[in-house]
Formats: structure tokens, sequence, C-alpha cells
């Protein structure tokens, strides 16, 4: 799907409006949502379509997943966690999961970002190298 600047622009708009205190608003997202589709602006489904995907890529951004190769302690646990708020922000949640393919160390992926720092990468790494 090939999006004019029309329709990129209007949902750029669209998800600034959706912000309350700087987190995601459910009633501001239905009521923009409802007040597009009785206006029905030209191109108004592609407009909602790239919205839902700038409003999926957004909570992306607020959810973190940490993988690891056994289970982390919770004093670690707790220090990573605060680690990704302080860079992230207050509102992201976080997942632990635990993934014996690793071999050691960790993953942690936020959005688009991943750090990787397992056995496991740097073994297809050195692979690779050689």
């Amino acid at each position: 799907m090939k999006l004019n600047k029309e329709i990129r622009q209007l949902s750029r708009k669209m998800l600034q409006a959706s912000f309350t205190d700087g987190q995601l608003d459910r009633g501001r997202i239905s009521s923009l949502v409802d007040s597009v589709i009785a206006q029905k602006p030209r191109n108004y489904i592609d407009v909602l379509k790239n919205y839902k995907r700038l409003l999926r890529l957004e909570l992306e951004k607020r959810q973190a997943t940490v993988e690891t190769s056994n289970e982390v302690d919770p004093a670690v646990r707790s220090e990573i966690v605060a680690n990704l708020k302080s860079k992230y922000g207050n509102d992201l949640s976080t997942e632990f999961h635990i993934d014996p393919q690793l071999l050691g160390g960790m993953r942690i992926r936020v959005g688009n970002d991943v750090w990787d720092g397992s056995v496991r990468n740097r073994l297809e790494r050195l692979q690779h190298e050689l």
C-alpha cells in the first residue's frame, strides 16, 4: 500500500492526539476513529489503516521482552526493569522468558531495539567471521 503525504500527515496527527499525559488514551483513540468514520474524508480507509499501524508500533515501544538462558535473580530483574524504565519511560511493561537455546547471557527487545548479549549470538557471529 503506497501512502501519499496527506494520508501520512493525517494519521500522524491522529496519533499525536491519542495521548493524554504522555500515555495512550483509549477514549481518545475511540473518539478519533469514530470522528474519521463519521466525516469520511478522502482515503479515510487508508488513513485508518496507517493509524492502526502507528498505534501498533507505539504499543510495541512500550513492551520489553527479556530472554535469558536460565532463571534471573530477582535483584537483577528489578535492576534490568529499572534501567529499561529510565530509558523508555515508566509505562514500560516487561516480560521475562527463559530460552535455553541462548546458552548464556540475555537478549532484550523493546520495539525495534534489540540488545543481544547471548552466547549463541556471539558464536554465530564468530562462525560468520571464519
